[in-house]
């Protein structure tokens, strides 16, 4: 019996060209598609590729089986998109990883809006670093990844498409309103994450000084609490300082540096359903803050 990922896996090598390529859009190892090609060879009893030097070509029948298997995944594909669409989102899932300050005020008010507009619809949600929350992405264990960057990031998107929610302000925390980075050369400092250090230390740079990190927290509460105390002076998102700011603690804007806050999700639109519900939520969520 033919298998629906055998003949997905042909159809993809034959629009591709190559194993590598189609290996990189169906989100396989390599090794996983030449698996599938030897799986489907063995059901239909017939040659369908010809090792040509590094690379593969399709026998004749090998592409009278992949203009057969892209009408067949097309349809496929076309029938589960209609039938969400017809279900009206009266269930399904949709995984989100998100960092702190997104997941405590724009990912909460667009579940809001998601369990008002489709209460069908479960979203789960977990909390992750950008970096943490892409690799789940490119792994297929998350569908949605929102994440923040910077206007002077290296663009690595390979397949991946980012959509803009908007920007968010990075503000100094001190016990002193009014305060200024170049006031903190010689302070400590309270850091986060590894994932986390290389904005407080760009934020620094432009000051020209590198900033002397004594503790470390990821946890917004913890980092404002340590800055009231007087063990040290921090940065923290805008976003963050809406979801929680504690009394004693003063925030002061670091003037030109912004963080962009995408949505992230694998290949060209149209989404499906689920996912392009959950996106339309979240761009509405951080319209409106």
């Amino acid at each position: 019996m033919l298998s629906l990922v055998h003949l997905k896996v042909l159809a993809a090598v034959a629009r591709h060209g190559s194993v590598t390529e189609a290996a990189k859009h169906l989100h396989y190892s390599q090794p996983s598609v030449s698996h599938h090609l030897s799986r489907l060879e063995a059901a239909t009893g017939v040659k369908l590729v010809q090792r040509v030097g590094r690379g593969i070509r399709l026998t004749p029948e090998g592409r009278l089986l992949a203009g057969r298997a892209a009408e067949i995944v097309g349809r496929v594909d076309a029938a589960a998109t209609e039938l969400a669409a017809q279900a009206g989102l009266q269930a399904g899932r949709v995984r989100v990883a998100a960092n702190a300050s997104t997941l405590s005020t724009i990912v909460p008010e667009a579940a809001a809006a998601l369990a008002v507009a489709h209460p069908g619809l479960e979203l789960s949600l977990v909390e992750q670093h950008p970096v943490e929350a892409v690799r789940l992405l490119r792994h297929g264990e998350v569908d949605v990844a929102v994440v923040f960057r910077h206007a002077d990031d290296a663009a690595q998107d390979d397949g991946l498409r980012f959509v803009h929610l908007g920007e968010d302000s990075v503000h100094l925390l001190s016990r002193s309103p009014g305060d200024a980075l170049a006031n903190h050369r010689d302070s400590a400092w309270i850091g986060g994450c590894d994932a986390c250090r290389g904005e407080l230390e760009a934020v620094c740079r432009r000051e020209g000084f590198a900033p002397r990190v004594v503790s470390h927290s990821d946890d917004i509460a913890v980092v404002q609490a340590l800055v009231a105390a007087g063990a040290g002076v921090a940065i923290q998102p805008g976003l963050a300082l809406r979801a929680y700011h504690r009394q004693g603690v003063h925030a002061t804007e670091v003037p030109g540096f912004r963080r962009e806050i995408h949505a992230v999700t694998y290949g060209e639109p149209p989404d499906p359903p689920a996912v392009a519900a959950v996106l339309t939520a979240l761009t509405q969520a951080a319209e409106n803050r």
